[in-house]
């Protein structure tokens, strides 16, 4: 054994070892780290002469969002994605560099190490310094979604139940002085409910169920909350909407036969015409009178009624009024 050994190791020097690179002077390394710069240079230039997440189709998330929340979410997804990629290819380039530089070549049994301190402890602190960053962003980012002010400039209760929604617009928060619904709609199996809000304005929603758990999702927002029946009132807020349009709304939570037809719009106006349609809707009018009054469309533009399909073959017995 201990002349096999004497053996081994003079034929692993030859064959390359630290000890004769740095006889070469370290050219070898030093070229490995002028190829790392280059290549570094380069992901930086790619990644701030383009718009990653629109190259690449916002890496499976949706884009389009119409609050800074939504934004913020994009922009931690986008982030995130890029540092697990970046991860991944430093991981994976390792890996094929080990199966080429140390496959076999012979029946020469190369120099057997027990421990690399340097390397043990780079792949100890750098997970943790990437989870300790990740961990950071997104307690930022999830802190300023979840922020709720005591003064929002609109508030709406948004109540759910099989198989449609009704929008209260409220005059202050529940619970405090003074707090009173000062305007309504309600969606019904022929009318698609429409829920207006203001660009530039932050927004409540206070939500609760008449029955079993439902979820508010328009899908430009970039996430949805569950609504829950009994005294749990889900609320959220966002600070702003910027983008006016017509949004298709719907339940994301399983509740029943017509779960899947459970939508509703979200229509984004002005502030002027926000302050109209509530006006026409104190006087009196209905939902769609008041949006014919500020030059919206009626009826919802991005879903419609569903059939129900209720008769009496198929919620009843046929015979039983013979």
């Amino acid at each position: 054994m201990v002349a096999r050994g004497s053996e081994v190791r003079p034929s692993v020097v030859r064959q390359g070892s630290p000890r004769d690179a740095r006889r070469r002077g370290g050219r070898p390394s030093v070229g490995r780290l002028a190829g790392l710069g280059v290549g570094g240079a380069a992901l930086l230039a790619l990644l701030s002469g383009c718009n990653v997440g629109q190259t690449f189709d916002g890496f499976g998330w949706p884009q389009g969002g119409i609050s800074p929340e939504s934004h913020r979410m994009y922009d931690l997804w986008i982030a995130s994605t890029i540092a697990a990629l970046a991860v991944g290819v430093f991981v994976w380039g390792l890996i094929f560099w080990c199966v080429i530089r140390y496959r076999k070549r012979g029946e020469t049994l190369p120099v057997q190490t027990r421990f690399n301190i340097p390397m043990e402890f780079l792949y100890t602190i750098a997970p943790i310094l990437v989870v300790a960053v990740l961990f950071y962003y997104t307690a930022i980012v999830q802190t300023g979604v979840n922020k709720v002010s005591e003064d929002p400039d609109v508030t709406v209760e948004v109540v759910a139940f099989k198989w449609n929604w009704q929008f209260n617009y409220r005059s202050a928060p529940n619970g405090q002085p003074g707090a009173e619904t000062v305007a309504s709609t309600l969606g019904t199996t022929e009318v698609i409910p429409i829920l207006v809000l203001p660009t530039g304005r932050s927004v409540l929603f206070e939500e609760t169920s008449r029955d079993v758990i439902h979820s508010f999702w328009v899908p430009e927002l970039l996430f949805k909350r569950d609504v829950f029946p009994g005294n749990v009132r889900n609320v959220f807020q966002v600070s702003s909407l910027h983008t006016e349009g017509a949004y298709v709304g719907r339940c994301a939570e399983l509740c029943g036969t017509y779960h899947s037809m459970m939508n509703f719009e979200l229509r984004v106006v002005s502030p002027e015409e926000y302050d109209r349609f509530i006006a026409a809707k104190q006087a009196g009018q209905s939902t769609q009178d008041a949006l014919v009054s500020i030059g919206e469309s009626p009826l919802a533009q991005t879903t419609k009624p569903f059939d129900t399909r209720r008769d009496v073959n198929n919620f009843g017995n046929a015979s039983a009024g013979s």
